[in-house]
């Protein structure tokens, strides 16, 4: 009688990460995608410009607003796309998650408070001689139509599109690589930096207090785990 042949049981499968999990996005992911996305924002927003002769005129309201929504877009189409490649991209992956509403509460106001006091401590010392025209360029003193729309764009899709792209995909794939704060600061200064505007020596110096709230905004979304209070 021939002894039994036993079978080498076959390797465990590797276990799946749970649906709620966030993936671990390459820190190259930030920069890669973020020149994709600025990129791309030119080029679409270019062909805008050119097919419909908009954007000739500087103070065109009108297309601003098409052409800030269109970015707004494609930045979060950006980090659609980056977070696919590892694993298919779900709304609580970019912190679009509930969080307790009271300790969120207290991570916020802390955050803007601290904001606050650093950017009035700052505009003190430097006293930069300019200010940001946002809310002006997209058309608020141009009616009520455009005090809509400019409201629209300053409150709903901006705070979206950011927080999405710099705290929701940018920030976290730079936290797969370093920690907290080296991410926040990295975060903060291209985010102070994408909001110059090339109008001057003095637009550069309302940049620092933009970098200081990116950092923020960073921290915020640390403590609380979710992205809303930071959006909101």
């Amino acid at each position: 009688m021939q002894p039994a042949i036993e079978s080498t049981p076959p390797p465990p499968e590797r276990p799946e990460l749970p649906a709620g999990s966030a993936p671990r996005w390459p820190a190259w992911y930030a920069g890669v995608g973020f020149l994709v996305a600025l990129v791309t924002t030119f080029i679409v927003v270019g062909i805008v410009a050119a097919v419909t002769g908009a954007g000739e005129d500087e103070s065109d309201s009108t297309f601003t607003v098409v052409a800030t929504f269109l970015q707004g877009l494609i930045f979060i189409g950006t980090a659609l796309l980056f977070a696919s490649f590892t694993r298919r991209p779900r709304a609580e992956h970019f912190g679009l998650r509930r969080a307790r509403f009271w300790p969120s509460v207290g991570w916020a106001a802390l955050g803007m408070l601290s904001f606050y006091v650093l950017a009035a401590a700052y505009t003190a010392i430097v006293q930069p001689d300019a200010e940001q025209t946002v809310a002006q360029d997209l058309g608020a003193d141009e009616g009520t139509f455009g005090m809509i729309a400019a409201g629209f764009m300053v409150i709903c899709v901006a705070p979206v599109a950011e927080e999405f792209f710099f705290r929701g995909f940018f920030y976290r794939a730079l936290r797969s690589r370093w920690p907290t704060v080296v991410a926040a600061v990295m975060n903060g200064v291209l985010f102070g930096l994408i909001h110059f505007d090339f109008s001057g020596a003095e637009a550069l110096l309302i940049t620092p207090p933009l970098a200081v709230l990116g950092f923020v905004f960073c921290l915020v979304l640390e403590k609380t785990g979710s992205l809303y209070p930071v959006i909101a």
